[in-house]
């Protein structure tokens, strides 16, 4: 049985890295340094940060953001987007983002309360509420005004010492699709330019690349206005300082062959290490990592994935026996990431080769599989996918 009273676990699955456990990333850090460094003098900087789901989008935009207000005197303000559907919707979570997230200067935070008083509401057991009625009211002509009222809100910060803005729209998959965001941040942009003195501001959307194609369909010159910032899989190096860094936080050493594994099935992805590391952080029993702790850690975690994507979105989503069973033969056959075409369809049924070419391609679209570097190669997106797949063909009992 875990030992709930261990301590408080420094790995946060499905959630952002705090600023102080963020390791790696020093090359799409100083792109992005460079354009807070000249927002600080006075520059608008656009920066589209983009990467695969899970790669660790969000955490980068958040220490991005640590970075620009403590170093270089601008204020930031990350707004997630998730349910946002209008440009109204955009207003209202920019004035209820900016109320909820305390600037990392206090006395920065009581000045933008001080300037959104109209939009504080009545004293919480936790803090204060926010008037929604009012918010709701003012949103569309916020919307209609919105460089202005970001102006306005820089004045203000102005008095103790702001220089600039860091305005960072994350989880735009819901909107990104939508004329009106294309235009509302083409006119954000050209507003600016035209601007006698521009706000020094540093707009930066975070999102897969298909999220800012969406967008330049709708406004081609979108596509000249942003800098890319493509986050990659980290390498082993980064993956093995982070879990060293993030263990010892809480007094737990690591041999070299169990950080091996937990970086092999880590696959670089900032979510898999997250998830992979808090199994094993609760499976320990001794504050030392084993390959026994890493290996069950592992397992763990696949399983977890696995009811969650596997279970939940592939089994249910390919209804077909076929398909299950073609699934069954690459879970045996499959020992890593990637497998042929071609060998693997020796072994189908022939009720299987005919749908086979379909499966395949309805596993892209599930984002399960991907095609390739060779011809006829699959790879799957996630090394515990083929591992939970293999366990649940093969009817091995996982760890409890």
């Amino acid at each position: 049985m875990e030992n709930i009273n261990k301590g408080k676990s420094p790995f946060y699955p499905g959630q952002p890295v705090p600023v102080e456990l963020f390791t790696g990333r020093m090359n799409e850090i100083s792109r992005i340094q460079r354009a807070i460094s000249q927002v600080e003098q006075g520059k608008f900087q656009a920066i589209f940060l983009t990467g695969e789901y899970g790669i660790g989008k969000s955490s980068l935009a958040g220490f991005a953001r640590a970075l620009a207000e403590i170093n270089y005197h601008l204020f930031g303000i990350h707004i997630l987007l998730g349910n946002a559907k209008t440009i109204d919707d955009i207003s209202a979570k920019t004035i209820q983002t900016v109320l909820q997230t305390p600037a990392f200067e206090p006395k920065v935070f009581e000045n933008i309360r001080n300037f959104l008083a109209r939009y504080v509401g009545k004293q919480e057991l936790f803090g204060f509420g926010i008037n929604l009625e009012v918010l709701k009211t003012d949103a569309p002509q916020i919307s209609r005004g919105y460089l202005p009222f970001l102006n306005d809100m820089l004045s203000k910060l102005s008095e103790q010492g702001i220089k600039g803005l860091m305005l960072i729209f994350d989880e735009i998959n819901g909107i990104a699709d939508t004329p009106e965001f294309a235009h509302f941040i083409k006119s954000l942009v050209d507003e600016n330019a035209l601007r006698k003195v521009p706000v020094p501001l540093l707009l930066m959307l975070c999102g897969v690349e298909e999220r800012r194609y969406e967008m330049i369909k709708h406004h081609q010159s979108l596509e000249r206005i942003f800098d890319i910032v493509e986050i990659y899989p980290m390498n082993d190096s980064e993956m093995t300082e982070f879990y060293i860094k993030a263990f010892d936080t809480q007094g737990i050493k690591v041999n070299d062959s169990a950080l091996s594994s937990l970086c092999h099935y880590a696959q670089g992805f900032p979510k898999i290490m997250h998830i992979i590391g808090d199994a094993v952080f609760w499976l320990d029993k001794d504050n030392y990592i084993d390959d026994y702790d890493a290996l069950n850690g592992i397992l763990t975690a696949a399983e977890e994935i696995g009811k969650k994507f596997v279970d939940h979105q592939v089994y249910s989503e390919l209804h077909s026996k076929d398909y299950h069973s073609i699934l069954g033969k690459i879970g045996r056959q499959c020992t890593d990431l990637s497998f042929n075409k071609k060998d693997l369809e020796s072994g189908l049924t022939i009720a299987e080769k005919k749908k086979f070419n379909n499966f395949l391609q309805r596993m892209k679209k599930l984002k399960a599989l991907k095609s390739g570097n060779q011809r006829g190669e699959y790879v799957f997106l996630n090394r515990l996918v083929p591992l939970y797949i293999f366990l649940k063909t093969a009817k091995i009992e996982l760890p409890k």
